[in-house]
């Protein structure tokens, strides 16, 4: 994984405190407030609405802070007593604690059971997970699968020098996305281009701008645009259940009010629920938080 310079990090993680205790960027944040906080995505950011609706329906005070940043910000965030509750996904979260973890375990219980033991020595505890998942996945046109008769990454193998591949900035960089592909698939492109959004990522790829593109596989888009993703045949991306995590001070502070109705919602959500919410932000064009209300509404 990326890790940042020391000296940005502390500028962000600055930034991120004035944020969450009244600076310009935030309105200030009553003490005792648990502080939920989102990663620079919508599926996140309605994840978060999500767990966060479940605290304040428990009775407690809750604020939410979205867009903090990517992982290199918000978890070293979570860890340092920036914010309190922050919703992740298992296999990245447990690669980002253990960069140098030999290989992942192969179930989501021998997964959880390492990063339990890893973040319980720096002050974070690991909820339930849910049965809900989201991984990486890479995606091309329709048209470009039935020209190529490409179905699986490894059929990419001999195209790849010849193609243009478009992905988050920080994905050069990531052992889940190009790291991965050029490893495990052997895949080298001709070019790589930064995407700013997933929405990017799709008109890019039907103008012809990228050949591949990063496409979560709960994405939105993946029902209504003329895009496939590619099988993941050599089994490059864990398990991703969603996880929450939760400052340990705090998780002893409010007990099972906070933890318990964290973990409620974990029992209940399913990738179904993902792929739904998604459609409600990224097609319907309502907030993360209307998207959350409406699966409360719907529960």
């Amino acid at each position: 994984m990326r890790r940042r310079p020391a000296g940005l990090l502390g500028v962000l993680l600055l930034a991120l405190m004035v944020a969450c205790s009244g600076g310009s960027a935030a309105p200030a944040v009553p003490s005792g407030t648990i502080r939920f906080a989102s990663y620079d995505f919508p599926e996140n950011q309605i994840l978060v609405e999500l767990y966060a609706e479940a605290a304040r329906r428990s009775g407690l005070p809750v604020s939410v802070q979205h867009g903090i940043g990517t992982r290199e910000v918000v978890a070293p965030a979570l860890q340092q007593g920036v914010v309190d509750v922050v919703v992740d996904y298992l296999g990245t979260a447990l690669l980002f604690a253990r960069p140098s973890f030999p290989e992942l375990p192969a179930t989501p219980d021998q997964m959880q059971s390492v990063l339990t033991r890893t973040l319980g020595g720096r002050g974070v505890l690991v909820l339930d997970r849910a049965a809900a998942e989201d991984q990486n996945g890479f995606a091309v046109t329709s048209g470009f699968a039935a020209r190529t008769g490409v179905a699986r990454l490894s059929d990419l193998a001999s195209l790849a020098p010849g193609l243009t591949f478009g992905g988050p900035p920080e994905c050069p960089s990531r052992p889940l996305c190009l790291l991965g592909l050029e490893k495990l698939y052997g895949l080298h492109f001709k070019d790589v281009q930064s995407m700013p959004t997933r929405a990017a990522t799709v008109e890019a790829l039907q103008s012809g701008q990228i050949d591949v593109g990063l496409l979560e596989t709960t994405d939105a888009r993946l029902g209504v645009a003329p895009v496939v993703l590619l099988a993941d045949d050599r089994g490059l991306q864990p398990h991703e259940n969603v996880v929450p995590m939760v400052r340990t001070e705090i998780a002893q502070q409010w007990g099972d009010r906070l933890t318990g109705a964290l973990d409620a919602v974990s029992a209940r959500l399913t990738t179904a629920d993902l792929i739904s919410m998604n459609h409600a932000v990224e097609i319907d064009d309502l907030t993360p938080a209307q998207a959350a209300a409406r699966w409360w509404k719907n529960a």
